[in-house]
């Protein structure tokens, strides 16, 4: 029960700060996302920058609902103290997700990296949803551990884009490969450590069956 706590504490202030620093550099400091498209090079499809931008804004909306509405259920007292609010929140994120990842599509093929980073966003996509879909069947069937490992898993993809961004610095800076090959490297590595990582803390909290 401690571990749980403390791992909640944690994922409450990684998540809090993270979508205060996404609405505060998407729709107040950088709205036009100037720094994120200065990166944007040699695309094959012409970007049509307004219906990019309202797609961009909203997919940062929904994805920041999609993180806090996970925060909120994974909470225990919450719970214990309003099933009902579970269950209309546990949809809310479900809708949230099926948003980010609509709109995820529709941005992938203006990925910076091309069609290779391209295809790593498609298979994000795919992946995020099919685990989201699997925590609803798996709450529908009552098997209620089940259910809340995988909705760890589907909620640690809330994650992608710092995961990303984390990678991308990590080879850009620290190792001084040129950004669009390093942003291709953390598209493909955030698959790798979303997967590998909730697996984990669903170790370490048990009933991981």
């Amino acid at each position: 029960m401690k571990k749980r706590k403390t791992l909640y504490g944690l994922l409450a202030c990684v998540s809090i700060l993270f979508i205060l620093y996404a609405l505060v550099v998407n729709y107040m400091i950088d709205p036009g996302a100037g720094a994120f498209l200065s990166h944007k090079t040699g695309l094959k499809r012409e970007l049509n920058l307004p219906v990019w931008l309202n797609v961009m804004h909203v997919h940062v909306a929904f994805a920041c609902i999609a993180m806090a509405a996970g925060l909120l259920n994974f909470s225990n007292r919450i719970f214990e103290n309003s099933h009902k609010f579970h269950r209309i929140n546990g949809y809310v994120y479900f809708v949230s997700v099926l948003l980010v990842v609509i709109t995820s599509g529709y941005m992938a093929p203006y990925a910076t990296g091309g069609k290779i980073s391209s295809m790593g966003f498609n298979a994000l996509n795919m992946i995020w949803l099919l685990i989201t879909i699997m925590a609803l069947v798996q709450i529908k069937k009552k098997r209620i551990i089940r259910h809340r490992n995988w909705m760890i898993r589907s909620y640690a993809f809330c994650f992608t884009n710092m995961s990303i961004h984390l990678i991308t610095f990590l080879f850009h800076q620290g190792f001084g490969l040129i950004y669009v090959t390093s942003y291709t490297i953390g598209v493909y590595g955030s698959i790798v450590l979303l997967l590998l990582i909730p697996n984990v803390i669903i170790r370490t909290i048990g009933q991981s069956s």
